[in-house]
């Protein structure tokens, strides 16, 4: 599933590809896809410009003005889920197989929504009403905004206090934009045990993940995000971060810091890989 990394690393190949073009038509082969089931939304585009591509945690929101003076702009929301990917094409290419819909531009060229296991989700808003789609409008702060300080998620934390540390920085509610893949990287680099209850989370360790959780997101934003299988960005290229992954799916490997191997364990339902040396369970923690 694309994380924050992987999301802003499409947006970013998005930009100098699909902005200020102009849609020609839009073509929908499987409209399971769009959230409202109506196609008729988006065959109307005709004649729409791209303005603008932002991101708000694991969501891409394109800002979308229509042809005509009275019209009101809009913000298609994507969200990619376990296997969607947005390809860009410099020219129109025949229908592949788990293609759902494409935007065909004035150029000629073509933006393709693909997504084998059909989990992805596209809306498509007036641009007032976008915290009306679901999941947006109760996001938390992401690390990478200046206000996501300490203090911060320490006062997110005061709700979750009986939770496991993996579970609740898993929360889109508490930390936006983080997943499986870097709630791992961080708690390593912050020696903290995925199954620790967050009552157990010192201030100094709450300090420690922030900055770990800057750092570690702006390395893989770097590295164009993590690719194990399915995830690619908008010319269809892999990212390269899954290649300096401390621990992440590494279950047997010595752990960089004191060569003890790592381990795999189930939290919350979710595999996570973790360091049995450098990140010790107290005894005292509350199962």
């Amino acid at each position: 599933m694309p994380e924050l990394p992987e999301v802003e690393t499409l947006r970013q190949s998005l930009i100098p590809r699909v902005v200020n073009k102009t849609v020609a038509k839009v073509e929908i082969y499987n409209p399971v896809v769009i959230e409202s089931q109506n196609p008729e939304e988006f065959t109307a585009l005709k004649g729409a410009l791209i303005t603008e591509i932002k991101r708000r945690g694991k969501y891409l929101l394109f800002h979308i003005t229509p042809q005509g003076k009275d019209s009101q702009p809009l913000v298609m929301t994507a969200h990619m889920r376990m296997t969607g990917k947005l390809l860009y094409d410099e020219e129109t290419q025949p229908v592949r197989k788990h293609e759902h819909l494409k935007f065909i531009f004035s150029d000629n060229s073509q933006l393709a929504f693909e997504d084998v296991r059909r989990f992805g989700r596209l809306w498509l808003v007036e641009a007032d009403r976008i915290k009306t789609v679901s999941g947006v409008n109760s996001l938390a702060l992401e690390p990478l905004d200046k206000a996501f300080t300490a203090e911060y998620l320490a006062e997110n934390f005061k709700h979750k206090q009986k939770s496991t540390i993996k579970g609740t920085l898993l929360d889109q509610h508490v930390v936006a934009g983080l997943g499986n893949i870097y709630v791992d990287e961080v708690l390593f680099a912050a020696k903290i045990h995925p199954q620790r209850k967050v009552s157990s989370i010192s201030p100094e360790e709450t300090a420690d993940l922030v900055c770990h959780m800057k750092k570690i997101l702006a390395t893989a934003i770097q590295n164009r995000g993590t690719t194990f299988r399915d995830y690619v960005d908008a010319n269809n290229e892999k990212g390269d971060m899954q290649n300096f992954l401390k621990v992440f799916q590494r279950q047997g490997e010595p752990c960089p810091r004191c060569q003890t191997p790592i381990e795999k364990i189930k939290v919350v339902g979710r595999s996570s890989f973790y360091c049995p040396n450098c990140q010790k369970l107290p005894q005292n923690n509350i199962t």
